[in-house]
């Protein structure tokens, strides 16, 4: 029987704590405040975000890291990415050379623009860093609350690391399949977020499906362009961690980043918007630093681009959209997104003949 720490009661954390626990595994859910762990061990979940969701007996709830780390195999860590950094940093001490880390969170770091495994290994000791892997993939947590099925991918470049990861969260209904291209599996799941933005900007104004489809599909072309310029697999984009989880959260009503971008249609602020959520919706901060990564490559990012405009410059998103529908179109593959796919697929036959 395995322990396992989760870091984090976000709708995802809590529901990869009740998979594991179901599978067997003797959870350890940590809550930020004691008052907080103390209303989960009294009152259990909130009815109003996880109606009708009991907490298996085998998650144990506790505000103290030493407890939540205390012979664990492995941590989970599904805090915000803006609270990341200061996460591991108070788990650090705990962890142990064959402890797993596994994160669960999708965005990009403000300020640095560094992915969640960047920011972890710069904050635990250099020996453990092998230990680091990601989850991503298509995997709204209501529906897996509910038993439906799904699927996701976990990445790490240790081999050993992916194979432990994989069989720790391989649960009934919940399939897992493993991925070498931590950098392209991170940025999958952080850049769609941003598409899921302005893909809920579309339904917000009511373009239909025809409109919808296009803004996705250059979306998801802008995010393998800015993949590649990081390192990544391309085909990493067309998997679950890149298109799998653009349909997911650019289609469900249930995807918070989606939700925002129809609030934002429909002419609320972005401040009243975040203030009545109860959870984070990454695209926000990840369309900072997306912005800020592609004018440091010299990456064209048209989308992005608009997307930041709604966020941060005051910018209607309905002229937002007329005037993305007016740029002057290109060859479809045309450009730096071609010409880095070519390079990459140099770089692979050139390390394949080594």
């Amino acid at each position: 029987m395995q322990n396992i720490a989760v870091i984090g009661t976000t709708a995802w954390g809590t529901t990869l704590a009740i998979l594991l626990a179901n599978k067997g595994a003797e959870v350890r859910l940590w809550a930020r405040t004691k008052r907080e762990a103390n209303k989960l061990k009294k009152k259990g979940l909130n009815p109003v975000r996880f109606p009708g969701v009991i907490l298996p007996e085998k998650v144990v709830i506790t505000s103290q890291v030493a407890e939540a780390l205390d012979e664990a195999s492995g941590v989970i860590l599904a805090v915000p990415s803006a609270t990341m950094r200061q996460n591991i940093s108070l788990i650090a001490s705990h962890l142990t050379k064959s402890t797993l880390i596994i994160s669960v969170a999708k965005g990009l770091e403000i300020g640095s623009n560094k992915r969640m495994s960047e920011v972890i290994a710069e904050e635990i000791d250099p020996p453990f860093a092998a230990n680091i892997c990601v989850l991503s993939g298509p995997n709204l947590a209501w529906e897996i609350m509910q038993n439906h099925p799904a699927a996701a991918v976990v990445a790490a470049e240790d081999g050993n690391t992916v194979k432990k990861a994989q069989k720790l969260l391989t649960c009934p209904n919940f399939c897992i399949f493993t991925n070498s291209d931590i950098v392209g599996v991170e940025l999958g799941g952080a850049l769609k977020n941003i598409i899921a933005l302005g893909a809920g900007i579309a339904d917000g104004l009511s373009y239909g499906d025809n409109a919808k489809a296009a803004f996705v599909t250059r979306g998801l072309t802008e995010i393998t362009a800015l993949g590649m310029a990081l390192g990544a697999n391309p085909l990493t984009f067309s998997g679950l961690a890149g298109l799998g989880d653009v349909i997911a959260t650019c289609a469900s009503p249930l995807s918070r980043n989606h939700y925002v971008g129809t609030e934002l249609a429909r002419g609320r602020t972005l401040e009243e918007i975040l203030e009545s959520m109860t959870e984070v919706a990454e695209g926000v901060n990840t369309t900072l630093a997306a912005t800020n990564l592609a004018e440091q490559l010299g990456l064209e990012m048209p989308i992005t681009e608009k997307i930041h405009q709604v966020l941060y410059e005051g910018a209607d998103p309905r002229q937002a959209a007329v005037e993305l529908m007016g740029g002057n179109a290109k060859h479809e593959l045309a450009g730096r997104r071609w010409r880095l796919f070519s390079l990459f697929r140099r770089r692979k036959k050139a390390s394949n003949n080594k």
